[in-house]
């Protein structure tokens, strides 16, 4: 059974996206720590984000680098913060995370913000990798 992120890929769940290349992907998530939380994923199912090839994992990084510039455009912050933690969803994974403090890097304070809101981060993001 294909992971809740391919499902979001594939367009069968419906998602913030914020940006896509023909290897990888990136939406907002849904339940943020901060806003502006986007998930980098690789299209190719792997659970496990060392499990990747040394160059599918530098590709990956490469993309997660060019959403996290957006990202800092469109969110003001101080810096994006990125953490791989991979226990929740078996697809790898990199959280960028807007951060005015180290304490927007807790995991364990989830949030919601409205659609429109949601909508609009993800255009904005968008926007800014031109």
């Amino acid at each position: 059974m294909a992971s809740i992120f391919s499902r979001i890929i594939a367009g069968e769940i419906p998602c913030y996206k914020v940006a896509e290349d023909e290897k990888h992907f990136a939406f907002l998530d849904i339940n943020p720590v901060a806003k502006g939380h986007t998930l980098v994923v690789p299209k190719r199912e792997v659970d496990y984000i060392f499990d990747l090839t040394p160059d599918e994992y530098a590709d990956l990084q490469r993309f997660a680098q060019r959403v996290a510039i957006a990202l800092k455009k469109a969110v003001p912050c101080v810096k994006v913060g990125m953490a791989v933690l991979g226990l929740e969803v078996p697809h790898a994974h990199i959280h960028l995370v807007p951060m005015q403090s180290e304490a927007d890097m807790d995991f364990r304070h989830k949030t919601t913000l409205p659609a429109e809101q949601m909508q609009a981060i993800a255009a904005s993001i968008a926007e800014q990798l031109g």
